[in-house]
């Protein structure tokens, strides 16, 4: 355990993680490069890019049960960076579509973001993720106070349950990844709701205790 510890407290871990996260778009670019980005590269890209911001957005949510069941605290100081990570990736997967897909054709995108549901929810997650990756910093949790930021936060799972939305919307007929998906950031959803209300149950208990006792001391 001491060992798992010293690797996860390590600064060459966090930069072995970083590198790592930058394999998905490493890939692309090779492919790019070897004409390998399948007769369509634009969607290709843009599913492929998709994809990582849905895997990302899921590692990030499990951060915090994985921390919590192997009893590693030191897990946490990955989960800014996997949640920035999936805000990158959905910046690329949103300007390919802007530059590639629609060539800055404004005017066709917003008719796209009105009149195609898949792309409204999809816009809609990527939005979401935008006062996440901006308040990510140390200072805005100072200026939020951590209640209220970590409220904010909480968004990333509407995000997330957008994203998948977006993609089960997109594919139509072959829906067996976008049910990954939803079946593992559901199971993630079900998880941080029953530790909410196991917490509050806990916190209710002393108080009942305590109100137990006033009302045995007083009629005694």
């Amino acid at each position: 355990m001491r060992l798992i510890q010293a690797i996860l407290t390590s600064k060459w871990t966090k930069i072995l993680v970083f590198v790592l996260c930058l394999v998905p778009l490493g890939l692309l670019i090779w492919q790019g490069f070897h004409n390998d980005l399948t007769l369509n590269p634009v969607q290709y890209v843009e599913h492929t890019t998709g994809d990582w911001v849905l895997r990302f957005l899921a590692m990030t949510l499990a951060i915090t049960p994985l921390r919590k069941m192997l009893r590693l605290p030191q897990l946490i100081r990955f989960r800014r960076m996997l949640g920035l990570f999936a805000f990158f990736y959905v910046c690329l997967h949103f300007t390919t579509w802007v530059w590639l897909d629609r060539y800055f054709d404004w005017r066709q995108m917003l008719d796209d973001v009105v009149k195609r549901p898949y792309i409204t929810v999809g816009f809609a997650g990527f939005l979401l993720l935008i006062p996440l990756a901006v308040t990510s910093t140390a200072g805005w949790i100072r200026r939020l106070g951590g209640k209220r930021w970590q409220l904010l936060h909480r968004l990333i799972y509407v995000s997330a349950i957008l994203g998948v939305i977006h993609y089960y919307w997109l594919v139509k007929s072959d829906v067996r990844k976008p049910l990954e998906y939803a079946f593992t950031i559901g199971a993630l959803l079900l998880w941080r709701i029953g530790a909410w209300l196991i917490e509050r149950r806990g916190r209710q208990v002393p108080g009942n205790l305590q109100n137990k006792e006033r009302a045995t001391a007083e009629t005694l």
